[in-house]
């Protein structure tokens, strides 16, 4: 009888298999490996060898593999690509920023198994909670909740309120591993700050570096329901001006993330997109953390479907209505459809720095059908009932040369398509205005109090804002908003229309100097013109890219740059290795800040 077969060491081939895995740069000490793929062992035994027709080895591996995407491109896209583009702006002017994910970058992934470890349902029960990993929901639930502070030693703490002086602005961040290395080397303290794109693009490096396939999502005029009737009201004062006290709120845009996933939770027909939602709004079984929800849930209207339907449900659908207050202090119902809740909701493309429309996972056609049999299934009355219509509509058009530092006119234009006089006055409005709603001073107005529209006609009026009335008050966000109020005393009627205008920073141009080749030191070259009529001061560039810098590089410029010149600087860059990277910038200065930009870096193997 042959001996006892005895195992002496277990070789896990940790260089083939990184290769193979795509895991090589998130660890070169341990055995990571992706699931729905083989993965080598050399077992090395002591006194003899392992003998077919003898031996009998067993090996027990326990995994879901419910993460498996068919497609090798979005694959590619959604778990190993190290970068990509968050969408910012408005509906009407859509703006990509790029962003470094990095979830291979130096110590991420022992960062992300240290988020897991100190969450609070691991403190409570740390057997259950490992257990439970081998399920992406999850996962997914725990990760939406630790990425915010708000019930636990998360990495971000959230602020809106455009103070930032002890703590750094979320518009300045530019990739997630500086705010993770941050987090992780003040003792799991939280990070200041974070808005609704910082926090969805860190659950979405958490995510990915898990090997859960992961995309950042913004819809464009989101609705934050409260209440959870499906219905933002605003409440508004004699001049359309917006009580906040009384308002539920439109963010101008909000991001999220979407990962791939089975649902073996959920009926048949669930699997695939699931949305989830870190920034912290509202509580989800007692905690702030939203979803995962399927979103094929969302466009049917199934609202019992877990997690968290409802509300995002009422993001992407809510209906909007607007009370203006009339001098003996009634509310009268106005006129409003220049918003529409759930725009352009927006992705990036799989293998392109462009854009993908993904509206039509999240609602059907309007006015189709399908839509309103999905209203019917979420009882949505408001959707249901019949929009009350007027002769007589506006609209806010911009002109052209929208840039920041500019002087520029934005136009309203009223319609009259009946057959009678309309006589009134109008009231335009520009106010600053921050991202999630948020109203600054007054940049420009006009009231015209004795205005008419005669049949079937239509008038532009221009409204001119001024560099001088809103260099002060524009935030981060580079958003102001328009607003004209027609009110016509005599039929009792309040015709109300609203717009967003982005303004544009000026670009960040990036050269490389010299070829780009495998294991060659290349140097940047980063510049910016001051497009202002004053000097800029305090100012800094930021660099950081996956395989590109070891760290974020910050070089600061030690005079201020004048009106009309152009601040030039050049960073040093890591030896490269063969691929496609993103270099990612930011600039900061007194009064131009988060200013981005990036450049692609194919570095070819010879």
């Amino acid at each position: 009888m042959a001996e006892d077969l005895v195992l002496e060491r277990c070789d896990l081939e940790l260089e083939a298999n990184g290769r193979d895995h795509h895991t090589a740069d998130l660890c070169k000490e341990k055995l990571v490996v992706r699931r729905g793929q083989p993965f080598w062992l050399t077992l090395h035994f002591e006194g003899r060898n392992y003998e077919a027709g003898v031996d009998s080895l067993t090996f027990c591996a326990v995994t879901a593999d419910a993460v498996y995407l068919d497609s090798e491109e979005e694959r590619r896209e959604y778990v190993l690509t190290q970068q990509g583009f968050i969408y910012q702006g408005s509906a009407k002017f859509i703006k990509s920023i790029p962003w470094n994910f990095g979830q291979f970058e130096d110590g991420i992934l022992d960062i992300c198994l240290m988020l897991l470890d100190i969450n609070p349902k691991f403190l409570r029960d740390a057997g259950r909670d490992c257990s439970r990993r081998s399920s992406p929901v999850y996962v997914g639930r725990v990760v939406s909740a630790m990425v915010n502070c708000n019930d636990d030693q998360g990495v971000l703490l959230g602020r809106w309120d455009n103070n930032y002086r002890d703590g750094i602005s979320p518009m300045f961040w530019i990739g997630s591993v500086d705010i993770l290395r941050r987090w992780k080397n003040d003792s799991c303290q939280r990070v200041k700050y974070g808005q609704c794109w910082v926090f969805a693009a860190v659950a979405c490096t958490v995510l990915r570096c898990l090997g859960v396939p992961t995309r950042v999502v913004t819809n464009y005029n989101s609705a934050h329901d409260q209440n959870s009737n499906l219905l933002i009201e605003y409440f508004r004062n004699e001049f359309g001006e917006i009580q906040s006290d009384k308002s539920e709120m439109i963010w101008n845009f909000h991001c999220w993330v979407e990962s791939w996933m089975t649902r073996p939770d959920l009926q048949p027909g669930y699997e695939g997109w699931q949305a989830l939602d870190p920034t912290p709004q509202e509580k989800s079984e007692g905690t702030y953390c939203c979803g995962p929800v399927p979103v094929r849930a969302i466009k049917v209207g199934d609202l019992s479907t877990k997690y968290d339907a409802p509300f995002v449900f009422a993001e992407v659908n809510a209906d909007v209505v607007d009370w203006i207050r009339q001098d003996d202090g009634s509310m009268h119902k106005s006129i409003n459809h220049s918003l529409v809740v759930g725009q352009k909701i927006s992705t990036k493309s799989v293998g392109r720095d462009e854009r993908e429309d993904i509206t039509h996972t999240y609602k059907y056609p309007e006015g189709s059908a399908e839509e309103r049999e999905a209203f019917i299934r979420a009882n949505h009355q408001n959707k249901l009932a019949d929009k009350e219509e007027t002769g007589v509509a506006m609209r806010i058009r911009a002109g052209q040369g929208m840039n920041r530092g500019s002087d520029f006119d934005v136009f309203a234009y009223i319609t009259n398509n009946t057959a009678e006089d309309h006589t009134g006055c109008l009231l335009l409005c520009a106010r600053t205005v921050s991202y999630n709603g948020i109203l600054g001073p007054k940049c420009g107005t006009k009231d015209l109090l004795s205005f008419s529209l005669e049949p079937f006609s239509e008038k532009s009026i221009p409204l001119r804002i001024l560099y001088e009335k809103y260099c002060d008050y524009l935030t981060e966000s580079n958003l102001i908003k328009v607003r004209g109020l027609f009110v016509e005393p005599a039929a009792n009627s309040y015709l109300l229309a609203e717009r967003d205008i982005y303004l544009e920073n000026p670009e960040i141009k990036i050269r490389i100097l010299g070829e780009p080749k495998q294991n060659r030191k290349l140097v940047a070259e980063v510049s910016l013109w001051n497009p202002l009529t004053v000097p800029l001061s305090g100012c800094t560039f930021t660099v950081e890219g996956a395989g590109l810098t070891k760290e974020q590089k910050t070089v600061e410029i030690p005079h201020p740059v004048q009106a009309g010149e152009e601040v030039k600087v050049r960073v040093d860059l890591l030896p490269l290795n063969a691929g496609r990277h993103k270099l990612v910038v930011n600039f900061e200065s007194d009064r131009l800040k988060a200013v981005k930009g990036f450049r692609n870096v194919i570095v070819n193997t010879s």
